[in-house]
């Protein structure tokens, strides 16, 4: 059974760091685009960073380009978000996902995607 558990989540000041993690089971990360994606309250699901299928190509949204980075251990069948310079607006509820493509480029489409976690809460606030 295929399931991504996401951790990490918290309160943070703004300007820290938080860092999530995507521990996924019952499938291999090498076969699926993954990708972490996020909703703030009273706001449509959007796509913050993704992983093409094999890994080698990576798309972040305007908003968080050069402050968040998305990594991976394949060996723990993990994915990571590292999330710098963290903003009022960065605030909402943080959601993993996969979709069994096999895709060269790194997408983000919401539609795309079949499988998701249950989500880690990330606030920023002062």
């Amino acid at each position: 059974q295929l399931q991504l558990v996401e951790s990490g989540g918290g309160l943070v000041q703004p300007g820290g760091s938080l860092r999530l993690s995507c521990a996924a089971s019952g499938f291999t990360l090498d076969y699926y685009a993954i990708g972490w994606f996020r909703q703030a309250p009273g706001k449509e699901r959007e796509g913050v960073s993704c992983f093409s299928t094999s890994g080698s190509r990576t798309t972040y949204a305007d908003s968080v380009k050069g402050r968040f980075t998305i990594s991976r251990d394949n060996a723990k069948s993990t994915v990571y978000l590292q999330m710098n310079s963290l903003k009022p607006e960065d605030t909402a509820v943080y959601y993993c996902a996969a979709a069994a493509v096999r895709t060269s480029q790194a997408i983000c489409a919401i539609s795309l995607y079949d499988y998701w976690g249950q989500g880690t809460q990330v606030t920023v606030s002062s």
